[in-house]
């Protein structure tokens, strides 16, 4: 076994473990290969892409649906009854 590498193994079904012969024959290469390379490819799929461009928070992420009051936090604390 490989340094750094983990041993693991899985049941197949026969059929399936004999497509996954067959196809690694035709691609040239062994079935640990193709298996190793098939789930490379799923994880990354499975990892989270990161944004292209930051989210601005100036402005608002939804559009307010309706007339826009002005109120100063001064105003809203005058306006709320606080404990």
């Amino acid at each position: 076994m490989k340094a750094g590498s983990v041993r693991t193994s899985i049941d197949l079904p026969r059929d399936l473990h004999r497509r996954l012969r067959e196809a690694a024959a035709r691609k040239g290469c062994s079935a640990r290969q193709l298996v190793l390379a098939s789930i490379e490819r799923a994880v990354e799929q499975t990892e989270p892409a990161r944004p292209r461009r930051r989210l601005s928070l100036d402005r608002p992420l939804i559009r307010p649906a309706g007339r826009r009051i002005d109120l100063t936090n001064e105003q809203i604390y005058e306006l709320i009854e606080l404990p």
